[in-house]
């Protein structure tokens, strides 16, 4: 998958570390000079594009027009709102992601502006504190726009039925897929012979009743009966 990410903060480093981890195309486009001294301390060179990500030219040097998705994550909603609408009319990019700093700004984070999924922060806070109470120290990282589906992560904890055994040995629900795991500095992309141990952070995705079974493997064993 081809992904660019309009946007080089906090957010958009940090996704586009996960994406190369996962073996994706990335691209990142930021103006800042400050800002890409420290994206070149962070990531390979050739994903780091200087300019304004919202110049035609810039987001062409940096192939939008092979893209499959767009990611505006600045921390500005105008400059993300003007890049979501340019990716979707003038290049036709299939799906694409706005982030919304303010809350205020969430009604313009529509199809009709370009964009396919609007990441309000603290909608989604709102949204998930109650969820996340009901899950033990699961954590609820994000919900996805269609279905009953969450993106969770949790730290496996000492006595945890899920430590010392493989993922294949854990036997998942069906609608249940661990997608990654964080130990230390290293992340992890799992298969059927991975042994899981205690500290581990796993990442899945999840539907609501697989993610309390989930819970209850990865989780401390009082807090589940």
């Amino acid at each position: 998958m081809f992904v660019i990410i309009a946007g080089g903060g906090r957010t958009g480093s940090h996704l586009a570390s996960l994406l190369l981890a996962q073996e994706h195309k990335v691209r990142l486009i930021e103006p800042r000079p400050e800002t890409l001294a420290n994206l070149h301390r962070e990531l390979p060179t050739e994903v780091i594009f200087e300019g304004d990500y919202a110049d035609p030219q810039v987001l062409e040097a940096a192939g939008i027009r092979e893209a499959q998705v767009l990611a505006a994550v600045s921390a500005n909603d105008a400059d993300n709102i003007v890049v979501c609408s340019l990716a979707r009319e003038v290049y036709g990019v299939r799906r694409i992601i706005g982030r919304v700093n303010d809350p205020k700004n969430a009604w313009l984070f529509t199809p009709s502006m370009g964009v396919d999924v609007a990441h309000n922060q603290a909608d989604l806070m709102a949204k998930l504190i109650e969820e996340e109470m009901s899950l033990g120290d699961m954590m609820i990282l994000s919900k996805l726009r269609r279905g009953n589906y969450s993106v969770v992560e949790e730290k496996i904890s000492p006595g945890a039925k899920a430590v010392g055994k493989t993922i294949r040995e854990l036997n998942l629900p069906e609608h249940c897929y661990i997608s990654g795991i964080l130990r230390g500095n290293e992340l992890l992309l799992p298969h059927g012979d991975t042994q899981l141990k205690i500290g581990d952070e796993v990442v899945a995705l999840t539907d609501s009743d697989a993610a309390e079974v989930l819970a209850g493997m990865l989780g401390r064993p009082t807090e589940f009966k």
